[in-house]
């Protein structure tokens, strides 16, 4: 476990990106089923996904920094940091590709 204030904030905030992300993959299949996204007119998936994935990613970024910062500021040494910390930096490489590289 985390001994730094930091640490736990990283494993905590890696924790809630998973969730929200599971999160708006089922809200994606039940829009998907019910044929939300065949349609063009507007729907209620087309919110509630960026509302869900959005907070996904700046936890996961947020994951990422504060890991960093106990791993070199406070000599954090925990695995579920290191691990954290690796997942954000994941989250971090995905949202600069799609920033410096859109499709």
């Amino acid at each position: 476990m985390p001994k730094t204030r930091l640490g736990k904030w990283s494993v905590w905030l890696i924790v809630v990106f998973f969730l929200l992300f599971i999160l708006a993959q089922i809200i994606t299949a039940v829009g998907r089923s019910q044929g939300a996204f065949d349609s063009d007119s507007f729907n209620f998936y087309q919110i509630l996904i960026p509302v869900t994935i959005i907070p996904a990613g700046i936890s996961g970024l947020c994951a990422f920094f504060c890991g960093i910062w106990a791993i070199i500021k406070y000599k954090e040494r925990s695995i579920l940091v290191f691990i954290s910390t690796a997942v954000g930096f994941l989250a971090l490489d995905f949202v600069l590709g799609e920033i410096l590289f859109p499709h």
